[in-house]
């Protein structure tokens, strides 16, 4: 049985000391909104955080009786990775893998913590006694936050290509598209950092400081670290209605100039080329998400909206469906994974070619986290904007990418690729 405790935070910094008491535990699953969708139909939680002592255990949630399960927690914690995908299809992942994670992992947390504005609601089970609720508060209240470090260590951020070689593949893309081979696809490559040594919990601290965005998350596997500033939800579920808000299309911000920054906004929105991009992923995510909808109940609720983050503006669709009470998470996930907005149309063609051009194999990248709710109720995030760390091997690694279309210039999506990865290069590098 599930039990509850709700106290009043004091102070702005709490989340960030909850962050710092996590470290005790080597399960840790820490989600926050940053606020971004206050209001907003779809929001879900402001954060959410899930703790646990066991790092051995992986639970299933594709096996029939994960539901029975479920039914006795309150919400499992998880990701699955980009490489799922070979369990669903008959495809194989044979790049550069440096930092090796599970297909999927997901455990039901020993504590819940649920913050609304100035309370937090912690959830745990009836045989944990009040009084240490009660300690447990103290205890992250207690945590000082030391004001902010500079790094100890400027790394060499390396690139698992040249500029030369990224042109001359996305022109072998663009061959593909020429022919009919594929329409669209997502092409990613890495940077990565040997050696290095970090605090992770100050690292992403940091980085929701220089990129606040609506998915951010902390993920904690014992030695191995997800610091992900993601701006995309992959899918919720909600009741009968399933939501999926797919990204395509980017364009940077001028802060120095609001008149600008807004001129920025309407060109991305009259953008001709991202608007092609939105629509070939839409139709994409219609198709996957009609195989488990209701009849006539898929629908595009929003189409080409432009949303504004601290480094970039982005083109977001809203497609949702309904579906039948008996639909399992395990065929949901297997009909609209992976996400259509990193793999490209037709999307099994896209990801064979995905596995030819690129040189990492993408793990957690391209993946997702998010939590299942006992009612089979859930919320998933798109990993992108993420760094990857592996403190055992002092490996850090994190990818970008863009969409290839016949349209493109190799030299502009390169320039994307580096504006999408501005935010972590500044949080790895400031000093």
């Amino acid at each position: 049985m599930q039990r509850k405790k709700s106290f009043e935070i004091i102070g702005t910094d709490w989340k960030i000391k909850l962050l710092e008491w996590t470290k005790k535990y080597p399960l840790a699953c820490y989600l926050d909104s940053n606020r971004y969708y206050d209001g907003n139909p779809n929001k879900t939680y402001e954060c959410l955080v899930g703790v646990s002592r066991n790092p051995y255990t992986n639970i299933n949630p594709f096996d029939p009786g994960f539901k029975l399960l479920n039914e006795a927690s309150y919400w499992t914690f998880g990701f699955f990775t980009y490489d799922l995908k070979n369990e669903f299809e008959k495809l194989s992942s044979n790049n550069i893998d440096e930092i090796s994670m599970p297909s999927y992992h997901f455990f039901i947390p020993e504590y819940v913590f649920e913050i609304i504005e100035n309370e937090v609601t912690i959830h745990f089970n009836d045989r944990i006694m009040e009084d240490n609720i009660n300690q447990i508060f103290e205890d992250i209240n207690n945590i000082e936050i030391r004001k902010k470090l500079p790094n100890t260590q400027v790394p060499v951020i390396k690139q698992r290509i040249t500029k030369e070689q990224y042109v001359d593949i996305i022109n072998k893309i663009k061959k593909h598209i020429a022919v009919g081979d594929i329409y669209e696809m997502n092409y990613c490559m890495e940077f990565y950092i040997d050696d290095f040594q970090c605090k992770p919990t100050s690292l992403f601290a940091r980085l929701k400081t220089v990129s606040p965005m609506p998915f951010s998350c902390f993920y904690r596997v014992k030695d191995k670290y997800l610091l992900c500033a993601s701006p995309e939800r992959f899918m919720m579920k909600k009741g009968q209605k399933v939501i999926s808000q797919p990204i395509k299309g980017t364009i940077k911000r001028d802060l120095m100039d609001l008149e600008n920054d807004e001129r920025l906004k309407q060109q991305l929105y009259n953008d001709s080329k991202e608007r092609s991009e939105n629509v070939m992923i839409v139709d994409l995510v219609r198709n996957d998400l009609s195989r488990t909808a209701k009849k006539g109940s898929v629908k595009v609720e929003e189409m080409f909206g432009i949303y504004t983050f601290r480094q970039v503006h982005q083109m977001i669709s809203t497609v949702t469906s309904e579906v039948d009470g008996d639909i399992t998470f395990k065929e949901l996930i297997r009909t609209t994974f992976p996400m259509g907005s990193m793999t490209g149309a037709p999307k099994i063609r896209a990801m064979q070619l995905i596995e030819e051009y690129e040189l990492t194999k993408r793990g957690l990248y391209s993946g997702s986290v998010g939590y299942i709710t006992a009612d089979n109720d859930f919320d998933f995030n798109v990993v992108i904007r993420s760094i990857i760390y592996d403190s055992s091997k002092k490996y850090l690694s994190f990818m970008v990418g863009s969409a290839i279309t016949f349209d493109s210039i190799p030299d502009k999506e390169y320039e994307e690729c580096l504006l999408k990865a501005k935010a972590i290069m500044q949080v790895l590098t400031e000093k």
